[in-house]
């Protein structure tokens, strides 16, 4: 992708390109406009992922609660956004006023659990086919395509699968409270926060209509910073239902399953212990 390419993508003047690593498959370039502005570009191949990109991030804005980068072009095989203006470390401040925003762009909500957009999640598909029912399309949209791509890859062992299939076959009772559909990330890991300006940004969603609890408990899986304090946030403006804590491993079991089908045995372990957890053992 040449700088006159990414100027009929983004219909602006490119002054320069440059290649910054890449990841999943996708080169990443630095696109410097003739305004000087930053962009960002992912490329690489045409499998639908950055369509959905563009679509999430686009969604997630319209809450206008948590901050997005703009989506400045996007095409089968190339993504462009605004460049999150320099980075830098959460404090307790920031963190607290992240959980707030995220509180309130999960309360904009959504038409339905799902999208009207094929996901996907580190390259994986996502089913996104809308339903009214949480706890039925979690265990069908969510958990049971890994579940049974995990066990078909070797990365866990029928015993493992059966441990699973016992928490898809609980999961109304196990889910908690009904909520209404929230517009939530989807894989909101600690690495898809950018701290910039007092504020998370949120980058790379896997946005849908899901459970609020979702976004929250893939937070604590790999250790965002200043956690307590972003839930403090959170629950200023949107207080938790009752026994969210002991949910979390259900809302995790998702990310493991999709770990252990993408990085194999390594996160047997994890999923395993996540699905004892929610069943009490």
């Amino acid at each position: 992708m040449n700088a006159a390419e990414l100027a009929r993508l983004t219909g602006r003047d490119v002054a320069s390109v440059r290649a910054v690593g890449g990841q999943h498959g996708y080169r990443h370039l630095d696109v410097v406009f003739a305004d000087g502005q930053h962009g960002f570009a992912k490329t690489g191949n045409a499998d639908g992922t950055l369509i959905a990109e563009a679509n999430g991030l686009r969604w997630l804005g319209e809450a206008g609660a948590v901050p997005v980068p703009d989506v400045l072009g996007v095409d089968e095989t190339t993504l462009v956004i605004s460049m999150v203006p320099a980075a830098g470390r959460a404090d307790r401040r920031a963190a607290s006023r992240f959980g707030a925003d995220l509180a309130r762009m999960h309360a904009y909500g959504a038409g339905s659990f799902g999208a009207p957009w094929a996901g996907y999640i580190a390259g994986l598909p996502l089913d996104n086919t809308p339903a009214d029912s949480w706890p039925a399309w979690y265990a069908e949209r969510r958990l049971a395509p890994f579940l049974r791509m995990a066990v078909s890859s070797g990365a866990l062992r029928t015993r493992d699968e059966a441990v699973v299939e016992a928490v898809i076959d609980r999961v109304t009772a196990l889910a908690g409270p009904a909520e209404p559909p929230s517009r939530i990330h989807g894989d909101c890991w600690s690495g898809n926060v950018l701290w910039s300006g007092g504020r998370g940004w949120l980058i790379d969603p896997a946005a849908h209509g899901g459970h609020r609890e979702t976004d929250l408990a893939m937070l604590a899986l790999f250790g965002a910073p200043e956690l307590d304090a972003i839930i403090a946030g959170y629950e200023s403006v949107a207080p938790l239902a009752p026994g969210w804590k002991s949910r979390v491993p259900l809302h995790q079991l998702h990310p493991l399953l999709v770990h252990a089908c993408l990085f194999g045995a390594s996160y047997r372990s994890g999923v395993v212990e996540a699905a004892q957890a929610v069943l009490g053992g």
